[in-house]
């Protein structure tokens, strides 16, 4: 499947979904010292080729921002303490638009736990946070490869962003493989 980057936005932080976390998982927030943690888990789910790649895109990211980060990052552990699942309730700006907004923002579970419902608990805690700080939109990136987050994203409200038509190919593909009509 080709790989396309998307864009998509919330207009709204109302009505988040409640999700609970399976038995003997929970959440966390990031702490000093974490980041090799973030960078083996976005590694493992196939963000970077390796961890220091990995690491150096959270030093550009985030370096800066340490303290932000241990109110931002959230960490899914399990039952034994292994940090197996990581987003950012982050901030940002879409292009063509002035708005400073939420994002969540790298979005990842181990390979080996993925498909135990750990995802849409992650992502209502990330959207909880943006509201906590008083974000009223919120935005994230993605690609045509990762079309489950894609649909659960949809199905959190999320609608595609392309103002300018550049990802119609990606949205289009996306109709087809999700079987659903998108606001395109």
């Amino acid at each position: 499947m080709e790989r396309i980057k998307l864009k998509m936005i919330k207009n709204h932080l109302d009505n988040i979904p409640k999700y609970e976390l399976p038995d003997g998982y929970s959440i966390r927030m990031f702490e000093e010292g974490d980041e090799r943690l973030w960078a083996e888990v976005e590694t493992a789910a196939g963000e970077f080729s390796n961890i220091d790649q990995a690491l150096q895109r959270f030093h550009k990211e985030f370096g800066s921002h340490i303290e932000e980060m241990k109110y931002r990052c959230l960490f899914i552990e399990n039952n034994s303490g292994d940090v197996i699942g990581t987003t950012t309730a982050w901030f940002g700006q879409l292009p063509l638009t002035d708005s400073h907004l939420g994002r969540i923002h790298f979005v990842a579970i181990k390979p080996e736990y993925q498909g135990k419902k750990l995802s849409k608990p992650l992502l209502s805690a990330a959207l909880n946070k943006l509201r906590e700080f008083g974000h009223k939109e919120v935005y994230l990136t993605t690609q045509t490869t990762s079309y489950p987050a894609i649909n659960m994203y949809l199905n959190y409200g999320f609608e595609p962003y392309d103002p300018d038509n550049t990802d119609q190919k990606g949205w289009l593909m996306m109709e087809d493989i999700l079987n659903r009509k998108l606001n395109i």
